[in-house]
């Protein structure tokens, strides 16, 4: 039961195991959560009332980037245990009095937190008790599943889509953090401006500045005339910047300008030019990570890192494969030949066994090649390229896809050899008519 659950994001893990013992010896069942990365795919995977932020001196960005964790997060009645310092900082305060239900100085009073924490999932039960019923759907949305883990990225996109702050979306390769982008700007007010796509790692380094913030004539050899950047052209609407992890320093510190001043400089001028862009960045990569390695600057994950959003693997959302390949079927039916009807059950079997290391991406590509490649009625593992579960590599399960198979291939050559004469092709089946016109239109064999 998800009554007693609670997940803690803590700022240093192992600085907070007395308050985990606490939890635990009270009967909570607590998960622990170094970022808030980690936080979203545990809210993805797990039902949770309550969340316990746990930070004995967080920074001023680490501090911006929970409140937008927690805002975007509001489903859960939230608890803050801070240092005492932390407390008469600006930010703090705001995150206590706008989105928290309640707080406590650190080191904290264990009967008091766990009095809390249990008031907290209370009010977090009754609250949603009242709001009974699934929630509102985003329509005509182009991510497209109806599992939990979509459903939540679902609720949290409606929200950042009411916002202007920067959002920073991290997925594996191939997951759909461009169509989460399309989104989020389809539910906002910029749903009419435009909407720039820029992947940061397929622009040549010595272009990509002026391709972002444009040039000046004379700026370099070539530059014949004044030229717009990207960024100008996206003025009033949203910029999506697409392996963020990508950018060199020298862009870093001029997108952190962007982030702060809301202004650019072409190359070859030191003219500031004012825009009024939103960005939204992607990475497949652990930007954290690339904080302490040195290559990506701390001081602009948290501005870009302000609203983040976890697009889920297609492995850990199963429940949509099936889905997504008869979406993808219909979307690309000019590629399929007039006969294919869909896929047999193997295929749909194999598919959902498939771990798909290039998640939607891989699917998409894996279906359209077996519309065009398939030589039967359905396409099958083999037309996908994919091995079927072993169970059905054996036959176990295969038994009746080769007796629909045989079925249809009795029928078509008793028509042949009856010269399409479907009275003489039953007599030759064995059936009447009326039953050999019924498995015609079972198998879609025309007279």
């Amino acid at each position: 039961m998800c009554e007693n659950r609670v997940i803690c994001i803590a700022d240093e893990a192992s600085a907070h195991e007395g308050v985990y013992a606490l939890l635990r010896e009270a009967g909570w069942e607590v998960h622990v959560a170094a970022s808030e990365a980690a936080a979203n795919r545990l809210l993805q995977s797990r039902d949770f009332l309550v969340g316990l932020l746990l930070a004995l001196e967080p920074a001023e960005g680490q501090l911006e980037q929970l409140q937008g964790f927690v805002e975007m997060h509001s489903a859960q009645a939230w608890v803050g245990a801070f240092g005492q310092r932390s407390l008469s900082c600006q930010t703090c305060q705001r995150l206590i009095l706008d989105h928290l239900f309640d707080h406590h100085t650190l080191p904290a009073d264990g009967e008091r937190l766990l009095q809390t924490l249990g008031h907290a999932s209370g009010h977090a039960a009754l609250r949603r008790a009242s709001s009974a019923g699934p929630p509102p759907r985003l329509a005509d949305t182009p991510i497209v599943g109806q599992s939990p883990a979509i459903g939540t990225l679902l609720r949290q996109i409606r929200r950042v889509a009411q916002v202007d702050a920067p959002v920073l979306i991290s997925g594996e390769s191939g997951s759909g953090k461009e169509l989460a982008a399309q989104a989020i700007q389809k539910y906002s007010a910029r749903a009419d401006r435009p909407f720039i796509s820029i992947n940061c790692c397929s622009i040549p380094a010595a272009l990509i500045q002026s391709e972002l913030f444009g040039h000046v004539r004379g700026a370099f050899t070539g530059a014949d005339r004044d030229k717009r950047g990207l960024f100008e052209a996206a003025d009033g609407g949203i910029v999506f910047l697409d392996e963020i992890g990508d950018l060199t320093m020298e862009l870093q510190v001029n997108l952190l300008r962007v982030l702060q001043e809301r202004t650019i400089m072409r190359v070859g001028t030191t003219q500031s030019l004012r825009v009024d862009v939103r960005i939204i960045a992607a990475t497949h990569v652990d930007l954290q990570a690339a904080v302490a390695a040195g290559t990506f600057r701390e001081d602009l994950y948290y501005r870009l890192n302000v609203l983040p959003l976890q697009v889920p693997p297609l492995r850990e959302r199963r429940g949509d494969i099936e889905l997504l390949a008869r979406h993808f079927f219909d979307q690309f039916a000019t590629d399929r030949s007039p006969g294919l009807r869909g896929f047999s059950q193997r295929a749909l079997s194999a598919m959902a066994a498939h771990d798909w290391p290039g998640n939607v991406r891989e699917l998409i590509n894996r279906v359209r090649r077996a519309m065009v490649m398939a030589e039967g009625r359905v396409i099958t593992p083999a037309d996908l390229g994919i091995q079927p579960p072993e169970r059905e590599a054996n036959g176990w399960e295969a038994l009746d896809d080769a007796r629909t198979e045989a079925e249809r291939v009795a029928i078509f050559l008793s028509l042949n050899q009856a010269g399409q004469n479907v009275t003489l092709a039953a007599k030759q089946l064995g059936v009447s008519r009326a039953t050999l016109y019924r498995l015609m239109a079972k198998h879609d064999i025309g007279n």
